[in-house]
């Protein structure tokens, strides 16, 4: 049988979806079958490591069963990163390939996912079968594929096939059609799965977690739980691939080192692979109790299930593991027997027959067969949410929402009180010359910015060495978050990429978020001057002087708080030695050669942000009504009500200061509202162009930043119990 492999998915960025798909083509050529892999491919060149975030393909030789399909563009999705294609000369060259091939059947891979099997679904007139890999449950993405026309052409396909029951429960939730489950398969050794290794107790349980270092893997869950594991237990801990791909032998050389194989994923696994590749080489696995691997590790069985996110219990697991060897070799004993499950030559099999039922279908029935069957509201598989969590999250979307559409509904009251026509004629005669310098200004004070947090980071951590590059990209990352998201979350971030450069984060980021704490200091010093300047030109009691009296107060009291702060925290015991480390942050502007660095170079970015601020009034033509000091109460201005940013930008909040001040100064309303828009346009632009082309090149995005918070909070581990208590993950019972 002539059989056709597609696969979404980048061949030189391997995932889950392109091993199975390799192995697959393996296992039906050793079978009789001729096959072919269609698959996009990416040269390991610039313009590959610019479209998938700064990471660049790995330099392998296409095999020769393999049919390159083209570039690919990376892009997040379910937590991690897919890189598929997005230009239509890979849909083409599919096209022609398939028809030059003429195969007997097409198996899709992941036929949901654009562009590829799209096409093909609609294209290829011969038999069809589609394998599902994926477990999500966001409507949204399924819907606009539905909107789309994923459910009409999935109707093409003669055998559907889903790698678990959580791969099933997508298909029929949000695709509709009938499943038939077929597991990804395992390759046995040739002398049989071996023994677990010996161990008594107080021997080092050797822990392995294979998988990239993505948001939805969970690595930083078991990076927190693995310290307070080793702090009771010898233990040592092999990430395998966190930080780049690895090859066949490599993976299989880890499992063969280890005792135990380690899977924290938060969720969105159909299945997880690694899981049944542990199971080959003896070892038992101590995985999240999510959907995806509830169907593949059963508790107490093969291995033990946790709660997903919680280190306290994947601390614990792993500790019974190490305290106990006789269950470690049962669990292993069993993880072996269960192998056999997902061995290639059984999978296979089960493909060939899917493959004979879809010639019979083909040869039997016409587009469309048989009634259409529409998605099924089947209840979810993970445990619903506690009444306090879904609160919590209901709040967290409807706060951006509510702050959204009250600036939205202070704009329309703005332009309906006349303002419209002055704002649009204000923005008609800005000149782009001037807007251009603001530009350059505001870009140049963003590099001083950089210098001095890098002097402060020299003086606070005098043993690590950060360039200026370095804290560069990670301000600009900063600036692009605060300017996206309605928090000051800019700030951790920022701290969050130096201190990973440093050595242990959770070592060096007291320190680090020290440095920032400094670098506020003086920018509050910065914002007195400011008052101190306007109230000197205007007096306290004119028009900007009364306006701004109240501003002016705000830094001091922010100052103090802030100074206060490491004294205050210091005197809670878990915070003592974290903020002893971030009082060495803070005092780096004891220093005198870094201190007078980060001084000046701090200052000259506020002198820089002044000058783009009149340059933009000269831009709107407001020159000759407010000149400098107008320019520097709305720096002011905006820069003290952004310390609470209730809008992404602070957008709504930013105009209200501008125009509050230069009314003040006589601008008329629309002007001053037309100078609020331009100012913002500027700095958001500047956010954007800086601060996009440092995400590419740090190469990861605000989820792995949240996530690595996750290693800064310690933990604990519970007493240590014999008897097994119930079991945590909610979902499995044990078995066993």
């Amino acid at each position: 049988m002539r059989v056709a492999l597609v696969s979404p998915y980048s061949w030189t960025y391997p995932g889950g979806v392109t091993r199975h798909v390799e192995a697959l083509a393996g296992e039906l050529g050793r079978r009789g079958h001729e096959v072919r892999v269609f698959a996009p491919w990416d040269p390991p060149d610039g313009r590959a490591r610019l479209a998938h975030r700064g990471v660049l393909p790995q330099r392998v030789a296409p095999p020769p069963w393999l049919v390159p399909l083209g570039r690919t563009v990376g892009w997040s999705f379910n937590g991690a990163v897919s890189n598929v294609v997005l230009h239509p000369s890979g849909i083409l060259a599919l096209r022609e390939a398939l028809r030059a091939y003429a195969p007997d059947v097409v198996h899709l891979h992941e036929p949901v996912v654009p562009n590829l099997g799209w096409d093909t679904l609609t294209d290829w007139p011969g038999p069809l079968v589609g394998t599902f890999h994926t477990y999500g449950t966001s409507r949204l993405t399924h819907g606009v594929a539905a909107l789309g026309g994923s459910r009409r052409w999935m109707r093409r396909l003669d055998v559907r096939i889903a790698v678990s029951e959580a791969a099933r429960w997508t298909g029929r939730r949000f695709h509709g059609g009938e499943y038939r489950v077929i597991p990804n398969g395992v390759a046995l050794p040739a002398g049989g799965v071996p023994p677990p290794r010996p161990r008594v107790p107080g021997d080092v349980l050797r822990v392995v977690c294979v998988g990239p270092r993505v948001a939805r893997k969970g690595l930083p869950v078991l990076e927190r739980a693995f310290e307070a594991l080793a702090a009771e237990v010898p233990a040592a801990l092999e990430l395998v691939g966190a930080d780049g791909p690895v090859t066949e032998a490599e993976r299989a050389a880890a499992l063969a080192r280890a005792d135990v194989l380690v899977a924290p994923s938060l969720g969105g696994e159909s299945f997880g692979m690694v899981r049944t590749e542990a199971f080959a080489a003896g070892l038992p696995v101590v995985a999240s109790g999510i959907a995806g691997y509830r169907d593949v590790v059963r508790h107490r069985v093969e291995g033990l299930l946790v709660a997903p996110g919680e280190p306290v219990a994947l601390g614990e697991a792993l500790r019974e593991l190490a305290l106990d060897p006789a269950l470690t070799a049962r669990l292993a004993a069993r993880a072996a027997a269960r192998a056999e499950v997902y061995a290639w030559p059984r999978v296979a099999a089960q493909v060939e027959e899917a493959y004979a039922d879809a010639l019979a279908t083909r040869a039997a029935a016409s587009f469309p067969r048989g009634p259409r069957r529409w998605p099924v509201p089947i209840p979810p598989l993970e445990p619903a949410p506690s009444p306090r969590a879904r609160l919590a999250r209901g709040a967290r979307r409807g706060a951006p929402l509510l702050a959204v559409t009250a600036v939205a509904a202070a704009g329309a009251l703005a332009l309906r009180h006349g303002h419209a026509a002055a704002v649009a004629g204000a923005l008609a005669r800005s000149s782009p010359a001037w807007v251009l310098v603001a530009l350059t200004l505001m870009a140049a004070s963003m590099l001083l910015r950089a210098g001095a947090w890098r002097a402060l980071l020299a003086a606070a951590v005098p043993d690590a060495r950060i360039g200026l590059a370095a804290t560069f990209r990670a301000t600009a990352v900063g600036v692009l978050l605060s300017a996206a998201l309605p928090a000051r979350l800019g700030e951790p971030a920022r701290g969050l990429l130096v201190a990973r450069r440093l050595g242990r984060p959770r070592d060096r980021l007291p320190a680090v978020l020290g440095t920032l704490v400094a670098q506020t200091l003086l920018n509050l010093l910065a914002l007195a001057g400011l008052g101190a300047a306007v109230l000197a030109t205007a007096g306290p009691w004119a028009d900007p002087g009364r306006v701004l009296v109240a501003v002016a107060a705000v830094p001091a009291g922010v100052a103090l708080a802030v100074t206060a702060a490491p004294v205050l925290l210091r005197c809670l015991p878990a915070l003592r030695g974290p903020a002893e480390r971030a009082r060495e942050g803070l005092w780096a502007l004891r220093d005198r050669r870094h201190g007078a660095q980060a001084l000046a170079a701090q200052l000259g970015a506020w002198v820089l942000q002044w000058l783009a601020c009149w340059a933009l009034l000269q831009g709107v033509g407001l020159g000759d009504r407010a000149a400098a000091p107008a320019a520097a109460g709305v720096l002011l201005a905006v820069n003290v009500t952004a310390v609470v940013p209730l809008t992404p930008a602070n957008v709504g909040v930013f105009q209200a200061a501008c125009v509050a001040v230069l009314v003040a100064y006589g601008v008329a309303e629309g002007p001053a509202l037309a100078y609020g828009v331009v100012l913002q346009g500027v700095e958001v632009a500047v956010a954007v162009v800086l601060g996009v082309p440092a995400v590419v090149r740090e190469g990861v995005g605000w989820r792995e930043l949240r996530a690595g918070a996750l290693r800064e909070a310690p933990v604990h581990l519970g007493p240590r119990v014999t008897a097994a208590g119930p079991h945590p993950a909610g979902g499995a019972s044990p078995a066993g």
